[in-house]
Formats: C-alpha cells, structure tokens, sequence
C-alpha cells in the first residue's frame, strides 16, 4: 500500500543490489499468498498489522545477531598455521610438524575453523550449532561436545594449544 510500488517490488530491488540486508514485513495483507510472497523475494520476516513493538524489536534482534554470526563463517581464509599445526580447511587436513596429514571430518573440519577464526577468544556455542548442525537442540548440543573431545585429542599433540569450555557460553580455542 505504499506510493508508487509496493513492498515486493521494493524488496525485489533491494535484494538484487544487497542481497544481505535483512528485511522485514510490516503490513496489513494478510493473506497466505502474500506472506508467501513476501518470503519468496527475501524477507526475513513477515509481520502482520497490528503488531507487537516488542515482537518487532526481538525479531531485528535476532536477526541481526544472526547477520552477524554467518559472516564470521564466511571467511574465505583455509589455509592455518598455529602452534606446530598446519591447517587446510579446503582439504580437511590437520598437520602435526611435519606427520602425515591427518583427514578430519566436515564436522571437525567445520568446528576447527571456527574455533581458529576465534583463535585465542570465546566461539560461541550457539555460533557452531547454528552453522553446523543447523540446529540448536540438546542432541545436537552433545553431538558438538563430541566432535570437541575429538578436536582435543588431535591438538593435544602440541602443549601449547588447547580448547577450553566457557560454562555456558561456548569454546576457546587458546594458543600459547
């Protein structure tokens, strides 16, 4: 109902010049076909009138904390050195000085990136299981907790990098 061009239109064109801006609906069409619509040319979100205030300021909230998570995990950097460890997150190769290289998993592969984009600060465990496992559940919470204990035994290798747990908040890869 805005002047000129709707709300589709607008967000088509945002979209095509930033396709990150996050967007969200605020309208009185209310119809399954428009929030459809509306999702279908990028909107994050879709709010019917009348709306909460709050409800809107948590959904940009939590939007925009999840904007600025993935653009942590979009580095594009794969190769690593740290400690006596060489990394090549392309390969999924961990070497140890000059071992043969070790073949970790994607999950592994995935975490210890992470974990080294953090290196030596906390890495959200919310950050992981949402990138990861695309999730955030108590299995799935679990399931992280493993691949980290397979994480440790590989870099206990080297005295001076270890991961550590934040209570509650998530991991710290630490390097000496």
């Amino acid at each position: 109902m805005m002047p000129y061009k709707d709300g589709f239109t607008l967000a088509s064109e945002i979209k095509s010049v930033s396709p990150d801006t996050p967007i969200i609906f605020l309208t009185a069409k209310s119809m399954k076909e428009d929030v459809l619509k509306g999702y279908k040319v990028g909107a994050d979100d879709y709010l019917k009138k009348p709306f909460d205030s709050d409800v809107l300021l948590f959904k940009i909230k939590a939007i925009l904390k999840r904007n600025k998570l993935s653009t942590v995990i979009d580095n594009t950097e794969t190769e690593f050195s740290f400690g006596f460890f060489q990394f090549n997150s392309k390969l999924r190769h961990l070497v140890f000085k000059n071992d043969k290289p070790i073949k970790l998993s994607p999950k592994e592969n995935m975490l210890l990136k992470l974990l080294l984009l953090h290196k030596n600060d906390l890495m959200p465990r919310e950050l992981a299981l949402t990138r990861i496992w695309h999730d955030d559940n108590y299995f799935t919470s679990r399931s992280m907790d493993v691949y980290i204990a397979k994480l440790r035994k590989q870099l206990q290798k080297d005295p001076k990098v270890s991961i550590s747990n934040i209570h509650g908040e998530g991991f710290r890869l630490i390097i000496d």
